[in-house]
Formats: C-alpha cells, structure tokens, sequence
C-alpha cells in the first residue's frame, strides 16, 4: 500500500523537476540582470526582450574569445537567410567592451547586441538558464515565452522545427 501512495508523489517530483528543466519563462533574476547595448546604454534583460516582444527571437549566447562560437558562425548566417524574420539578440560574455566589440565587427555578427553585466559562474542570467557552454541558442515565441530553452548549434534540429512552428 506505501509503494502505491509513493508512486503519485515520485511522479509529480520528477514532473516539477523535468519542467524546471524548459522553463516557459526567465526567472526573475534573469529579467533583472543588467545588459549594455552598444552605445553603452544599460538596461535589465527584461527591459530587452521588451524591445522584440511581438516578433519571434532567437538569443545567441556567445563571446568572441570561444572558438565553438565562432566556429558556428557560417550555421548562424544560413539560420539567418533561414529565417529572415526573426530578431537575432546575440548576448555576450566578452571580458571588456572593446574585445566584443572588436569580435562584433571582426566576425560580422549582425543582429542586436548585448553585454551581459553578470558574471558567467554565479550570474543571474547564467544560474537561470543553466548556462554551462556557449555557444548557447534559446528561441522566445511573439508572446514571449520561452519556446526552446537549449541548444548549441544554430543547426540543431529543435532550433529550426521551433522556428517552423512559432513563424
């Protein structure tokens, strides 16, 4: 009879916890964490999405110190012929201003651009989506939800069925 009563408990646990894993939404730590455009204008994550939130968006995690980052590239520019339509938000974790910069115009990423304030290890915006490589692709529908929560090639599958399906 325990082991009956045990089996609704141990799914719900590992429901909550497979939903943790694909939030629908960014924390609200994330939301908070401090971005700088280029120009040098800071503002909270939030405060970006804001600026998209009728159109799908793809986030680019990336620096331009990282090789798999760059080395994925020439995938983000075919998803980018792809998939005209959508708003390319690239977030960086470069070291300085001047080194994503530099990396911006040397690599010819083109989309919006942002720098993310946090820290990679123990940052908000990290800790919220589990950040543990870059280069990292997350997919917000026109509502703002979070339609894809991981992938790490702009070639991947998901990333390009979600982008099918949200169009």
């Amino acid at each position: 009879m325990k082991k009956l009563l045990l089996l609704p408990i141990i799914l719900l646990a590992f429901a909550a916890c497979k939903k943790e894993e694909n939030p629908e939404t960014f924390s609200e730590a994330a939301l908070q964490d401090k971005m700088t455009a280029i120009d040098g204008t800071e503002m909270s994550f939030k405060d970006v999405l804001e600026q998209y939130k009728t159109k799908p968006i793809v986030i680019d995690v990336w620096a331009s110190w990282c090789p798999d980052c760059i080395k994925g590239m020439p995938k983000l520019q075919a998803l980018q012929e792809q998939f005209p339509d959508v708003v390319y938000l690239f977030l960086s974790y470069d070291k300085t201003p001047e080194s994503w910069k530099e990396g911006i115009d040397k690599y010819g990423v083109k989309g919006e651009h942002y720098l993310i304030g946090s820290e990679w290890k123990g940052g908000a915006f990290s800790e919220a989506i589990n950040l543990d490589w870059i280069p990292r692709y997350m997919v917000v529908d026109s509502e703002g939800k979070i339609a894809l929560f991981r992938a790490i090639e702009a070639d991947d599958e998901k990333l390009i069925a979600t982008l099918n399906t949200i169009k």
